[in-house]
């Protein structure tokens, strides 16, 4: 996933995030303080934890959660997905 800029402040209920950052740095924004990842470093937000993903420049992540969860979580906006892209096995 790439992505720039500010997110949104959002929460899992059910489900933990994994962010891996490939390229770039990525900000983590949390309720009591914020935690920069560089590229090979990794961080898990566990379920109910709010958190806002902020890039200041181009960031490339991979993030690990279950296909049932939804990108904003408790947040509906503009910027949420409902349906993802799928790589279909041959």
């Amino acid at each position: 996933m790439k992505f720039s800029g500010e997110f949104v402040w959002h929460h899992h209920e059910e489900e933990d995030e994994l962010f891996l950052v490939v390229r770039g740095k990525l900000r983590m924004r949390l309720r009591d303080g914020d935690i920069v990842l560089n590229p090979g470093e990794f961080l898990v937000v566990p379920r109910g934890t709010e958190h806002c993903p902020v890039a200041e420049e181009d960031c490339e992540v991979v993030l690990l959660e279950p296909d049932t969860t939804l990108n904003t979580g408790n947040v509906r906006n503009a910027r949420t997905v409902t349906e993802l892209d799928r790589i279909e096995q041959a």
